[in-house]
C-alpha cells in the first residue's frame, strides 16, 4: 500500500473541541432567549459553520440575527474558548510527530480560518503540515469531498496515495467520496461509517494501523 500523505480533521479528531462547540451553542442560544436541544445540536455537527449556523437559526426560530451574524457570533465566541481551553486529544501530538517527514501531512476541516489560525498557533503545530485546508474558500461543506479534493490537489498526491482520519460519519463519507482510504476514529456510540477501511478506538491504534501499511 503506496500510501505518501495522511489527511486530518481537526475537531474532535485532532483537537478535544467538541464540547467546547456544545459549551458555547449552549451560551448562544440562552444570549438569544432560546431553548437549545441536543437533537438540534446533534444536526449542525459534521455541517459547514454556515450551514451549521442556518439549522441552528431555522430550528430554534431566529429571527432577530440572519445565520451569517449568528455564525460571527458564534466565532467570537469560540475563539475565546480557544485562546483558553483548547487541549489536543490523546495520542494526537505522538502521531503527527511520528508521522512528519514519513509522508505529507495536511489538515481538511469545517472550521474557519480565523479559529483554525489560533488553534494551530496555540497548540504550536502548524510545522508538521504541508498544508492546512479551511472551510474559507470551500463551497459545499462535508459530506461532500470538495475540501479533500482541494487538500489533495494542494499536496500532489492522489486519491489512493492518502489516508484521511475522521471521527464524524459526514466527514468520512467526504474522504470515502474523494476516493482516500478512511480511518474512522468516532466517538463512542456512533458507529455509521459505510465505505472506511477501519473503525478505531482511538489516535494510537490508527497510528499503528498506518504504521502497518507503510511497512
Amino acid at each position: 500500500m503506496d500510501i505518501k500523505g495522511v489527511i486530518f480533521d481537526l475537531d474532535g479528531l485532532l483537537i478535544d473541541s467538541e464540547k467546547l462547540y456544545r459549551k458555547v451553542s449552549y451560551a448562544l442560544a440562552e444570549r438569544l432567549g432560546k431553548e437549545l436541544t441536543e437533537e438540534v445540536r446533534e444536526k449542525q455537527i459534521g455541517r459547514s459553520p454556515l450551514e451549521a449556523n442556518r439549522v441552528f437559526r431555522e430550528e430554534l426560530g431566529i429571527t432577530s440575527h440572519t445565520a451569517v451574524e449568528l455564525m460571527d457570533l458564534r466565532n467570537g465566541m469560540m475563539l475565546d474558548e480557544f485562546r483558553n481551553h483548547v487541549e489536543m486529544m490523546p495520542g494526537a501530538h505522538d502521531m503527527i510527530r511520528a508521522l512528519h517527514g514519513r509522508v505529507k501531512l495536511a489538515i481538511a476541516t469545517g472550521s474557519p480560518r480565523q479559529l483554525t489560525d489560533e488553534v494551530v498557533k496555540r497548540l504550536n503545530i502548524g510545522r508538521y503540515f504541508d498544508h492546512i485546508q479551511t472551510s474559507d474558500n470551500v463551497l459545499h461543506g462535508k459530506p461532500d469531498p470538495e475540501i479533500y479534493l482541494i487538500t489533495l490537489a494542494a499536496l500532489g498526491l492522489k486519491p489512493e496515495e492518502c489516508v484521511v482520519l475522521e471521527d464524524s460519519p459526514a466527514g468520512a463519507e467526504a474522504g470515502v467520496r474523494a476516493g482516500c482510504r478512511v480511518i474512522a476514529v468516532p466517538e463512542a456510540g456512533v458507529d455509521n461509517f459505510p465505505g472506511v477501511e477501519r473503525v478505531v478506538g482511538g489516535l494510537s491504534e490508527a497510528q499503528q494501523v498506518i504504521r502497518n501499511w507503510l511497512g
